[in-house]
């Protein structure tokens, strides 16, 4: 009778703390959230195979881990015959910090970095998989997304929650992110090494903000507004929040909500 009354009182806590811990004990059985940035370009001929591994994560086929994706299209490929249209210099940069971080000689396309720790050759799927696996061994601090919307003109609105950071994560700030990406992406590549052929994407990312600092000791609830490129296709769209050590480091947690009534909450529903 003792034991059943301790289980009894053990399962009400786990309840009762769920809220404000990094994770409950009855939330043990869910999907771990890991974070895969993939540095790409059109631009790149050996480019395609990580694009397409990267969808193939995104249909959560890695069991025991939620990945969610980020498609970052770097802009130092554009000299060789064809612009890609989703690249940018901010994702250069972000690589560039990347390599920085990780001691690297030089950066490289395709460029695969789960939950900021490990990199790779992004189209290496078994080594991808299995970084993915190793990664849902460490811990994550708690973050969530809601009241996902589109207002006129343009402004994208968020609530973004956080658990507190402890002293476990490491005596440092985190950074809190907001990550704007377009569900699928396509281009009919006319130039450059890719010159004929089809590409698809998933995740391109549009927009990354720092919205926040997470200290010690303490947890973040934070509306977030962000004004959004004209003409942008609100069904299109999914929105991520991740914390990162500052400086670029580490990712302890992330979370991936869709814009109300776009298509990754037609899919999830």
């Amino acid at each position: 009778m003792q034991r059943l009354l301790l289980v009894a009182i053990a399962v009400v806590l786990g309840v009762v703390v769920a809220p404000h811990g990094s994770r409950a004990a009855s939330e043990t059985s869910a999907r771990t959230p890991i974070l895969v940035e993939l540095f790409t370009s059109e631009g790149c001929s050996s480019c395609p195979p990580a694009d397409a591994f990267l969808q193939k994560l995104d249909r959560q086929t890695v069991a025991g881990a939620e990945v969610i994706v980020l498609s970052e299209h770097v802009d130092y490929w554009n000299h060789i015959g064809w612009k890609d249209p989703y690249s940018a210099s901010f994702y250069s940069d972000r690589q560039n910090t990347y390599g920085s971080w990780f001691r690297l000689s030089g950066v490289y396309t395709p460029q695969m970095v789960v939950d900021g720790a490990a990199q790779f050759v992004g189209s290496d799927q078994a080594l991808g998989e299995a970084t993915i696996r190793k990664a849902e061994n460490d811990p994550k601090i708690d973050v969530r997304l809601s009241a996902v919307s589109l207002t006129p003109p343009g402004e994208l609105r968020a609530h973004v929650e956080t658990a507190e950071l402890v002293p476990s994560f490491g005596q440092g700030e985190v950074d809190v992110y907001l990550a704007i990406a377009l569900d699928h992406a396509e281009s009919q590549v006319s130039g450059g090494e890719n010159a004929g052929h089809k590409l698809a994407h998933t995740a391109v990312v549009r927009k990354i903000v720092k919205i926040g600092v997470l200290k010690q000791g303490h947890s973040l609830a934070q509306n977030v507004h962000v004004k959004l490129d004209s003409g942008t296709d609100a069904s299109n769209l999914r929105v991520i929040a991740f914390l990162q050590q500052s400086h670029q480091g580490k990712v302890f947690g992330a979370t991936m909500a869709p814009l109300a009534g776009g298509a990754q909450a037609r899919n999830r529903n």
